[in-house]
């Protein structure tokens, strides 16, 4: 853990030898060298002793205030040439769902990232870098083990650094074959290339096993059908109880399939998930496009039979949410170079021929046609913030759908 006066307090079981207070040691992952302050067991407070020996399990102190140098796995050895070699057994794990953190007042984009490090420190499974989303400022890109490991962490952060945060949609992590003959892993939608580069695209698949009442099985077998699942078999465990095991991509399970099972069975549904591998699927890169400009934050990857409805949809809750403005702005859906959807938010009117009583008509006329030409103008050169709520509602839509 982290202490906020001594620095990083590492946990160490120690396998050879033996670590002294005030021996030079090395992190052989880290590659840094350090001084043992203090070493100490837990019995069960921390007590600090003068060495630890073979087959004991204590605590270091080395006043590291740098957090990155500090890894869970390491091997501490001592520093030069008889330094002993890493120890095996340990991998990183790997991050299965990635979404966006932002703080809700930009000024406290500083203590999220200090609190993000020092959740680091005892939580190697969740990985975090900085980004920039026009729509929601400065904030970090987090990978996680799954659904419920995202919402602990957010809410760690919340209650234990009083930061208010701001979610992103979740989303998967992508393997893309291209035709140079290039492997990609994507993190997000912005990264995914254009459609004529893709060879192949794949998608995690994973195995669900869903465990309820028996007089529900009709509603869960409609819900995974609407999500392209595959049924891999039933089980009954009791008169009233059956497991269905269900193939489903990773995608379509992180958003609201665990909310509509508990919907579905009344709350009585659970589930739980396992990685099958990756898999083709005929996926595309849906961009949302705001007055010709496209909005990264708002970039999904979806399938492509759903591609058009999905658009339809976001380009109409966005249309609501968008401020009119002195001239009209396009909000349209594109998969590629092609606009599947639009909606367009009128511009504000002002009558210019108010100051006119009667009279010749042209008079009229000019100022309506200097008018439309000043708005075209306005049109070419301004610019259309999107407001924060208008972001919120679009992540929503495939709830409300």
């Amino acid at each position: 853990h982290y202490d906020e006066f001594r620095g990083a307090v590492t946990y160490v079981r120690v396998v050879n030898g033996c670590v002294r207070k005030g021996q030079k040691i090395r992190f052989l992952r880290g590659g840094t060298t350090h001084d043992a302050l203090e070493v100490g067991q837990f019995v069960p407070r921390k007590r600090p002793c003068s060495q630890l020996r073979a087959g004991q399990v204590g605590y270091l102190i080395c006043n590291i205030k740098t957090i990155d140098l500090v890894h869970i796995g390491d091997t501490v050895s001592v520093p030069g040439s008889q330094a002993a070699q890493p120890l095996p057994g340990y991998k990183d794990p790997c991050r299965m769902v990635y979404c966006g953190l932002y703080p809700s007042d930009g000024q406290d984009f500083g203590e999220l990232r200090e609190a993000l490090e020092r959740l680091s420190i005892n939580d190697p499974s969740f990985e975090f870098e900085p980004e920039t989303s026009e729509a929601l400022g400065s904030g970090f890109r987090c990978g996680f083990l799954g659904l419920l490991h995202m919402e602990i962490i957010q809410q760690r952060l919340e209650h234990e650094a009083d930061v208010d945060l701001v979610q992103t949609a979740p989303n998967v992590t992508y393997e893309i074959a291209t035709k140079r003959g290039e492997n990609l892993v994507v993190h997000r939608p912005q990264e995914v290339p254009d459609s004529g580069e893709i060879a192949e695209f794949r998608q995690p698949i994973v195995r669900v096993n869903f465990i309820l009442p028996t007089e529900s099985i009709g509603s869960l077998m409609k819900l995974c059908q609407d999500r392209g699942g595959v049924l891999q078999g039933t089980e009954y465990l009791s008169q009233s109880r059956a497991m269905l095991k269900y193939d489903l991509p990773l995608a379509e399970v992180i958003y609201d399939l665990h909310d509509r099972l508990k919907s579905a069975t009344r709350g009585y549904g659970t589930m739980d998930y396992e990685l099958l591998g990756y898999f083709p699927a005929d996926l595309v890169r849906l961009d949302v496009l705001v007055n010709g400009n496209r909005v990264d934050a708002l970039s999904v990857v979806c399938e492509r039979s759903d591609a058009e409805r999905r658009g339809r949809a976001v380009v109409k809750k966005l249309k609501s949410e968008i401020d009119r403005h002195m001239f009209e702005v396009a909000v349209q859906a594109a998969v590629g170079s092609r606009i599947i959807a639009r909606e367009t938010v009128p511009a504000m009117r002002k009558n210019v021929t108010a100051k006119c009583y009667g009279g010749d008509i042209t008079r009229k006329r000019k100022l309506w046609a200097k008018q439309r030409e000043g708005k075209k103008r306005m049109k070419s050169i301004g610019k259309v913030d999107i407001p924060q709520k208008a972001f919120l509602a679009v992540l929503d839509t495939a709830r409300d759908d």
